[in-house]
């Protein structure tokens, strides 16, 4: 790293959300409670998947991950968002703003290639249920996982390395986190690189795993529709339409702030975009994706009456 990139921005300034001081309580009780709902729903999934030896399946096994990874997700900013609200001490270090945009990039792309992957096994499952147990292998799992990790923590390392080599104006202040689109609108140094970059990564960690959604979840609807299920059917588009609303929230937040020209982001649209991908999606993924579904339900009340017999 460059001496004189450390010596023009030893830190920068948090503004935090656009909130009055007066509604700092309500806002910093209400972010808290949603934080604290989406690491304990998660981890009551990683825990019932990991008791629940009828669990040990593809799909909860890519679901228990996902799980961990909101976890690690919301954790990469909203921990830090809350001290600054209870304290009003706003800087953040310049490495620590490097890290936090790393692990924000990393976590936020590992999420788009899980929730891509439980797609391909809920195609699977649906459009090749006599060959489901062949394909979604064990082996197959692993390696949808380990390449989701080698993919993320790629696009986050190149991102922070090209970010690293900026310079930065006197201007140090950043309206939420440090994001990568709002630290690059500080550089003064030229940013083409980095643009030309975040949309080519982008297609690959982003727009490639939002077609790949589509395309599954097309597929299964084609299939649903030619069983003449009513039953069936309502039960299908029901859980692809919940799971397609996740996918529209968090890829829509994303692409938004993202792809979208500089001139249609106002500061308010980023914020909001923000906040929802990285405290509303991974608070709405554990009950979208698990805690409606019957299995689920029976483990958690399987682990219920354990604890109930044992005391």
């Amino acid at each position: 790293m460059r001496r004189e990139n450390q010596s023009s921005a030893s830190e920068f300034l948090l503004l935090g959300l656009p909130i009055q001081p007066e509604q700092q309580g309500m806002f910093f009780s209400l972010f808290l409670g949603m934080y604290l709902t989406t690491v304990l729903q998660n981890l009551l999934i990683i825990l019932l998947i990991g008791l629940d030896s009828h669990l040990y399946t593809p799909m909860y096994f890519l679901l228990s991950h996902l799980a961990l990874t909101d976890v690690s997700f919301s954790s990469v900013t909203v921990p830090k968002m809350l001290v600054n609200m209870q304290t009003q001490h706003l800087s953040i270090s310049y490495k620590g703003c490097i890290s936090q945009t790393y692990s924000f990039i990393l976590f936020a792309n590992l999420d788009s290639f899980l929730i891509t992957s439980m797609a391909y096994d809920r195609y699977v499952a649906i459009c090749h249920p006599l060959h489901y147990t062949t394909i979604m292998s064990h082996s197959l799992c692993v390696m949808l996982l380990a390449g989701s990790w080698v993919i993320a923590s790629a696009c986050a390392l190149l991102h922070a390395l090209l970010l690293a080599q900026l310079s930065f104006c006197a201007d140090h202040t950043i309206p939420h986190f440090c994001d990568l689109a709002a630290l690059l609108k500080l550089s003064c140094s030229d940013t083409s690189l980095n643009q030309l970059v975040i949309f080519t990564a982008g297609l690959a960690a982003i727009m490639l795993p939002f077609l790949c959604i589509l395309v599954s979840y097309g597929h299964i609807g084609a299939t649903i529709l030619q069983v003449p299920s009513t039953k069936g059917i309502c039960k299908a588009l029901s859980t692809c339409g919940s799971h397609l609303s996740v996918v529209t929230l968090y890829f829509g937040a994303i692409i938004g702030l993202y792809f979208l020209p500089s001139s249609s982001n106002t500061s308010e649209n980023n914020i909001l975009a923000s906040v929802v991908y990285t405290v509303v999606t991974p608070m709405l993924n554990p009950f979208i994706y698990s805690l409606r579904n019957k299995d689920m339900k029976g483990a958690l009340r399987k682990l219920l009456s354990k604890k109930t017999y044992s005391s």
